[in-house]
């Protein structure tokens, strides 16, 4: 054997030790790829948390700031009732072999997040009644936080005491979440759906005006 065919047999075993250092180095830099990826999911699945967390502290923290008279609870609390009993009813009413099984709103909520029956019917029934999630979730955290304050007021009581309860919302209710569920509970039973206003609409000129208190 020559020197130069033993030049070239040391120079393929080179390259191949080459080639499988960076191969190595090529799987290496995969798994830190997936590794950044993964970190990277983390991360923004826990961001997402804590500010769903912020929202939701948020929120409650506006409904037992709210001010109002122990008669505009009560008539706020009953729109808000009769709005989550109405759409638990026209759920079952979409699924009546499962009545037995959803005996409340809560249940449904709850069941909602597995079953994607369930859940394609409640989103079809939120749809129907121009409401969103975050509305659910402004009713539902007023109605535990004054469920056992208020008192349930039928519509011609409603209607003595307070002539325009959408101003009395705008009015007083700051958190734009909470106002937006409110208002739209109000549209709901009042007119049958929720309609989302303009974002440029402005406001009337009595909503300038102060609320006389009682």
């Amino acid at each position: 054997m020559n020197n130069e065919t033993t030049t070239l047999i040391s120079l393929k075993e080179a390259m191949k030790r080459v080639d499988h250092k960076l191969q190595v180095l090529e799987a290496q830099f995969k798994e830190l790829d997936f590794t950044k990826d993964s970190l990277t999911q983390k991360f923004e699945h826990h961001s997402k948390a804590l500010a769903n967390q912020a929202a939701h502290d948020e929120l409650w923290t506006a409904v037992l700031a709210l001010k109002f008279t122990s008669m505009e609870l009560s008539i706020l609390y009953s729109y808000v009732m009769e709005v989550l009993i109405c759409l638990h009813t026209r759920v079952l009413e979409k699924l009546p072999d499962l009545v037995r099984g959803l005996p409340t709103l809560a249940s449904v909520l709850r069941r909602k997040v597995k079953n994607q029956r369930i859940r394609g019917v409640w989103e079809s029934v939120l749809e129907e009644s121009g409401l969103e999630e975050g509305d659910i979730t402004a009713l539902c955290t007023f109605f535990i936080a004054y469920g056992n304050k208020a008192e349930y007021y039928v519509a011609k009581v409603r209607q003595m005491y307070i002539k325009d309860v959408t101003f009395l919302i705008t009015n007083m209710v700051k958190n734009q979440a909470l106002q937006d569920g409110l208002l739209r509970a109000v549209q709901v039973i009042e007119k049958g759906k929720a309609v989302k206003a303009p974002e440029n609409q402005k406001s009337p000129l009595k909503e300038l005006i102060p609320l006389a208190r009682n």
